[in-house]
């Protein structure tokens, strides 16, 4: 009894490659759509059309064998798209060529000769039963796996078509986003520095000291010591990705120490012990100076009413919460750029895929920051 292929031919030479259709890159949602249903039906409907006058010349003029050539040629080319489509976004989303590009290509050779073989035999199967009076206990005991072996290999070459295609889409898309973010983090470490070496801190950090220096010259030699370690630390932060959290807090000391010495009681910060703290933990240098930069340049403080910053760790220690409490007050046009927090939000996106949450309330202004984890590569 000839097989499904034998009789159609090599048609299923070129209705696998409906797998090779334009796919949604990245999520199911897309792919589930109204719109992309509509447009790839027509698609796998014409495609059907074509193959099936093209492949089955012998069927012109029997309509019978023409409509069950088109049935399956359409059941093969639906069921093949499907399978290939959803293996791609899940592919996409949980096996990305970023990751491990070997462990992706044998994933996908895995998946698409699996799925593919499941749809070839169902339908090969059915085809059986249907038309030429076959049981399914002899479908088992007498496999006709000599018929697979061509087809599958098509579809294996075009799902890989398919699948480097994804691959090249999904590097270009990353040189795109690398290029961009690259941008931002140019312009988010211009603007930290902006604020670091600005005049108006420059100007408020020697007058703080003039005053010191006379009336208590001790504490003005320990003022002039944070001072350096601040711009040091700026200095050595540049064009660093990331910093040990430990650094960054030992910075943050630093930074707050010139800045209680201008604000006094009207400034109150707690910071998390450092012993609390992942040796591996790292963040975006300068990110913990931009939030207690903001927190100071757009609240009022008053020894009445001080402004309160906390710095906290949660107990697994994968984010960092900045909270202030919110007492605005007028910022003038030209003292903020109004980028920090932007700036800031695209340095992390550079980094992981876990975003920066920023949440304004009636009493306080909060921020977590996801906090990296330095891999050891030895």
């Amino acid at each position: 009894m000839p097989g499904l292929f034998g009789r159609h031919g090599l048609w299923p030479v070129f209705l696998m490659s409906a797998s090779a259709l334009r796919l949604p890159e990245t999520t199911l949602p897309p792919l589930l759509a109204p719109r992309t249903w509509l447009r790839v039906l027509m698609l796998l409907l014409l495609l059907s059309v074509v193959i099936t006058a093209f492949s089955c010349t012998q069927c012109w003029g029997d309509w019978e064998r023409l409509l069950i050539t088109f049935i399956i040629t359409f059941a093969y080319s639906t069921g093949l798209w499907l399978t290939n489509g959803f293996a791609v976004d899940w592919l996409n989303r949980y096996a990305s060529w970023k990751e491990n590009l070997t462990r992706r290509l044998v994933l996908t050779l895995l998946v698409s000769l699996g799925g593919s073989l499941l749809v070839i035999v169902a339908i090969n199967a059915a085809y059986r039963i249907i038309l030429m009076d076959a049981t399914l206990a002899s479908l088992v005991s007498k496999p006709e796996w000599n018929g697979y072996a061509f087809p599958l290999l098509i579809t294996v070459i075009c799902s890989l078509i398919m699948h480097s295609r994804s691959f090249l889409l999904s590097w270009r898309e990353a040189l795109v986003r690398n290029e961009r973010l690259q941008k931002e983090m140019a312009q988010a470490e211009a603007e930290t520095l902006r604020q670091q070496l600005d005049p108006h801190f420059l100007f408020n950090s020697l007058n703080a000291l003039t005053s010191l220096v006379e009336e208590e010259p001790q504490l003005a030699v320990r003022f002039i010591r944070q001072l350096s370690q601040v711009y040091r630390y700026v200095l050595d932060a540049r064009g660093r990705e990331v910093i040990y959290l430990r650094d960054e807090l030992e910075f943050a000391e630093s930074f707050l120490f010139l800045q209680r010495i201008r604000y006094g009681e009207a400034l109150q910060v707690t910071l998390p012990p450092l012993n609390s703290i992942s040796p591996q933990a790292v963040v975006p240098p300068l990110s913990l100076q931009l939030l207690l930069e903001n927190a100071l340049k757009h609240n009022v403080a008053t020894p009445s009413q001080p402004l309160q910053v906390s710095i906290e760790l949660d107990e697994a220690g994968r984010h960092l919460r900045v909270r202030n409490s919110l007492r605005p007050r007028r910022v003038a046009p030209g003292e903020c750029a109004g980028i920090g927090l932007p700036n800031l939000t695209g340095r992390y996106r550079h980094l992981t895929t876990e975003p920066v949450q920023i949440a304004s309330g009636a009493e306080e202004f909060v921020v977590i920051l996801p906090v990296l984890q330095l891999v050891n590569s030895e």
